[in-house]
């Protein structure tokens, strides 16, 4: 190989490596205990990975932007509270990797509709936001969400490991 295509190839693989994050953790395959269900203490601001009684993780969440109440409509700024089920996986979300919560149910939606508005939906654990902007904003914030429920990228990289989608959520005043 001449200097000239060495050097254009190697400039090539310095710029694909620098599209790559240093800080984003891999998603390491889980070989532990099922997790059975996840539990979700607003007020503490923990949730909680279950098998069965026994707790397998604890983490720090932040919620959304007004997180006292349940969620009724679109744009309140809540997470929602009751029983729902993991329904979706997502590893190519606008923040670090989610899984979603499968709000609104039933009751939710005539809930909203009674009040002639929205429920609203797409409401997801995830971690932090993949664009920097976001990322600064957020960091400055305990609850920046629009009604979900975030953890460190760190985190969300394990808990998509352990999560798989049909488990239910419980989310707790």
């Amino acid at each position: 190989m001449d200097r000239r295509a060495f050097g254009l190839a190697a400039v090539a693989s310095l710029a694909v490596a620098g599209c790559s994050s240093r800080s984003t953790p891999a998603v390491r395959p889980y070989h532990g205990p099922e997790v059975t269900s996840i539990v979700v203490q607003k007020g503490l601001r923990r949730m909680y990975l279950m098998n069965d009684s026994k707790v397998l993780r604890k983490y720090r969440v932040g919620l959304g932007f007004a997180p006292r109440g349940h969620k009724t409509v679109e744009g309140d700024g809540r997470t929602p509270e009751g029983a729902y089920w993991i329904d979706r996986r997502n590893p190519n979300s606008s923040f670090f990797l989610s899984i979603g919560i499968s709000y609104p149910n039933a009751r939710d939606i005539a809930k909203a509709r009674a009040m002639g508005k929205s429920p609203g939906g797409d409401i997801f654990i995830h971690g932090e936001p993949n664009r920097r902007k976001d990322r600064d904003r957020a960091a400055r914030l305990d609850d920046w969400t629009a009604g979900c429920i975030s953890v460190k990228n760190k985190e969300m990289a394990e808990i998509y490991a352990m999560v798989n989608t049909g488990i239910p959520i419980f989310i707790n005043a």
